[in-house]
This record gives structure tokens, sequence and C-alpha cells, in this order.
């Protein structure tokens, strides 16, 4: 029997945060100095991907969100009911410590992602993600995001493209 190489669960006081290193300093800052308060006041999820050593490999964050009806693109608006807004979920970062990149640990941690928003009670059209440069842009691309008309950086999947490509129930 084989051993999966991630557990993934919500982010614990517990978890050792100081030993995270991604490319990307300001996402290796906001797990060691930010998230913690972000979760407390509510206002962000963390989710961690640990290693068989408990080390964190890698995590996303997710928090209630909103697009503008007028910021998307016109054919799928048409679908939408008229509101000024539509509501979504954000993952707002996403970061791999360098010892696992290259390993699809960023791919399986936007499974899980789209999972958990796709899952919620709340209602959510789609989940949006800001890229942080054309090369993250295209990570998201190749996973079937589509980039708002008016903002290269910003891309979202709806979650019904999610539930209707899952097997879990809508």
């Amino acid at each position: 029997m084989s051993v999966a190489p991630f557990q993934l669960l919500a982010l614990q006081a517990a978890h050792d945060r100081t030993s995270f290193h991604s490319r990307s300093e300001p996402l290796n800052r906001y797990l060691r100095e930010q998230v913690s308060q972000d979760i407390r006041r509510r206002v962000a999820a963390c989710f961690v991907a640990l290693s068989q050593e408990q080390c964190i490999a890698g995590y996303y964050t997710l928090a209630a969100a909103s697009v503008l009806l007028s910021d998307l693109p016109p054919a799928m608006g048409k679908k939408l009911p008229r509101y000024p807004t539509v509501p979504a979920v954000r993952m707002g970062r996403l970061a791999i410590d360098c010892a696992f990149e290259g390993q699809g640990l960023g791919s399986a941690l936007l499974a899980d992602a789209l999972e958990r928003a796709a899952r919620a009670e709340i209602a959510s059209y789609a989940l949006l993600v800001d890229a942080k440069d054309t090369t993250a842009a295209h990570f998201y691309q190749h996973h079937g995001f589509i980039r708002l008309p008016h903002a290269n950086l910003t891309l979202f999947l709806p979650l019904a493209t999610v539930q209707a490509l899952s097997s879990f129930p809508k």
C-alpha cells in the first residue's frame, strides 16, 4: 500500500511555518508573519500541504470575494442575473516550498481549492485568482481559468465547470 505524499488540511498553530521557503519572499513572509492574523480576523482561510515529515510543502489561501458582472466576458455575463456583482471565492496566495517544486503540488493545491470552493454551502459563481505574473497566469490558464477581459492577471474558473467535471455531489 502506498502512502499519500502530502496531507492537505487547514493551517494549525502547531504547524512550523518558519522553515517554509518558496521563491517568493512576500509569500514566505505572509505565511510566517500575517496568515494567523488573517485567519483570526476571518478575512482568509489557509490550507497547507504537509509532507510525511510534517513540513509545510505548500499552501494557499481562500477568501470571500465578488466580481463585477460587467467585468466578466459578455457571453458569460449574459447568462447570469443582472446583479451588479457576482459572488466568488478568491484564492489569494499559492506557494510551494523550493524543496517540493516539480512534484505537481501546485496543481494539487489548486485542485483542492477548487473542490473546497465548489463544495461550499454558500453559493459562489467562480474561483478568482490574481496571478503574480504572466508565468503564473499561464499556469492557471493551463488549468482552464479564463482571463478577465480588462485585467490580464486576474483569472477565474466558474465553479459549475468544476462540479460538472467532478464526481462529488452537486
